[in-house]
């Protein structure tokens, strides 16, 4: 099948004189987001980037660096293993033989940071080496670090866990085991009557939903830590979350931008990924999250908004919810069939869910790299077969950074949107 993307540029191949382990099947949520690339569908290349003041890390230092807090996770030495000649056979994780930092720690291509990290996430990770680089670009007033990576290798937490290993952790920071251990057990029956209930229709097609084409646009704004915690603060009934706060402000943003579709129902469902990560515990590297759907509303007020938003991701208990489709998730067979084909198709289209809208943070204050203060970060997501358009809200220090990523023929949207995300914030301010 001939890819709707360029094929990746050339890297090094791992040494062949050297036996490599057998590998393992890869868990069914790596399995879903690699068969997205593999099968031609959609370039599942994303990325964390991350903006600094002061002056910049020589290569050699920062490849140093990787080497020495990031030598020990032991998910960065993954490859996928080559396909076995039956496409329905169930994917692989192999460890490759070294930990070669000049294969992943570069110095990125001239340009704007926007274009260039748009460039970046069009570029398909092969499985030649371990599907992750890190980017050190120049930036107004210091530089920044793109971390682009294979979904089905990391997901946003893990990007934001291996940033702050980079920055704030001292040297030998210890790795997380990527082998898998033991199966988790079943799960209940009001579990799977919880995850199954999710798969009601509840979306509606967007104008902007259709093929998503091979090109990247990012485009980003910051909202000062002052005016994200005022207009969290904007309820009578108390404090709102700052997730809450994005997404009605997203509802917002969509009908200003006149992209919401003239259907009254189903509504405009977003897609919020959940981190389902024990709670104090090891924060491994992976994929360790499930998409929860969020009601979207198009009526009323910046505050009426707010509160039906706030509402409900209260009432409906998100992290519950989020656990209870994880456990089905991983208990899957590791094998494929017509019915989780069919699932599967269904998750991706446009009646699951009108819109991804993830958000992350890095639970952290200042944060530095040598001389350098990080200033903000920004998730920039893997788009997903048929949905062109992705927003995400990025936190770090009190402060948010609004991010769309979309393809090419969806750019006038990408350029509106943070900014639109931004003034309903605002909108919420006293």
């Amino acid at each position: 099948m001939r890819l709707p993307f360029p094929p990746p540029a050339p890297s090094p191949v791992l040494p062949a004189d050297t036996e490599q382990p057998a590998g393992f099947s890869m868990p069914p949520l790596d399995a879903w987001l690699h068969r997205h690339q593999s099968s031609g569908a959609v370039c599942m290349t994303a990325g964390l980037l991350a903006w600094f003041e002061g002056p910049a890390p020589r290569l050699g230092e920062l490849r140093e660096l990787v080497t020495d807090r990031w030598g020990a996770y032991e998910r960065l030495r993954l490859v996928a293993g080559p396909d076995r000649g039956d496409p329905r056979t169930w994917p692989w994780w192999a460890p490759a033989t070294a930990f070669a930092p000049e294969w992943h720690v570069t110095e990125g291509p001239p340009g704007g940071l926007a274009g260039v990290a748009g460039q970046l996430l069009a570029q398909p990770m092969g499985r030649d080496r371990p599907a992750w680089r890190l980017h050190l670009l120049p930036a107004a007033g210091g530089f920044a670090l793109l971390l682009c990576c294979h979904h089905a290798l990391l997901d946003g937490m893990s990007m934001v866990t291996l940033m702050r290993a980079l920055l704030d952790q001292p040297a030998g920071v210890p790795g997380q085991r990527s082998l898998p251990g033991p199966a988790p057990g079943g799960p209940g029956r009001f579990a799977v009557a919880r995850a199954l209930a999710d798969l009601v229709p509840r979306a509606r097609p967007l104008p902007f939903h259709g093929p998503v084409d091979s090109r990247r646009v990012v485009s980003w704004c910051r909202v000062p830590a002052a005016d994200l915690g005022a207009a969290r603060e904007a309820l009578p009934s108390g404090r709102a979350s700052a997730n809450a706060v994005f997404l009605a402000a997203t509802a917002g943003a969509l009908r200003a931008a006149g992209v919401t579709g003239r259907l009254r129902l189903p509504g405009v469902c977003a897609m919020v990924p959940v981190d389902v990560r024990s709670p104090g515990g090891p924060a491994p590297l992976g994929n360790h999250y499930a998409a929860v759907r969020v009601p979207l509303p198009m009526t009323g007020g910046p505050l009426r908004r707010l509160a039906a938003v706030d509402a409900f991701t209260r009432r409906a208990g998100l992290k519950r919810r989020a656990r209870a489709q994880a456990l089905l998730v991983a208990s899957r067979p590791h094998r494929y069939g017509a019915v989780g084909d069919a699932l599967g198709r269904y998750a991706d289209s446009c009646l699951y869910s009108s819109l991804l809208c993830s958000s992350l943070a890095t639970h952290a204050g200042p944060l530095g790299l040598g001389r350098a203060r990080l200033t903000g970060i920004a998730a920039l997501p893997s788009l997903s077969p048929g949905h062109p358009v992705a927003v995400t809200m990025s936190l770090h220090d009190g402060g948010a950074t609004l991010t769309v990523v979309s393809d090419q023929g969806h750019r006038r949207i990408a350029e509106r949107l943070p900014a639109l995300i931004g003034q309903e914030i605002l909108a919420l301010c006293p």
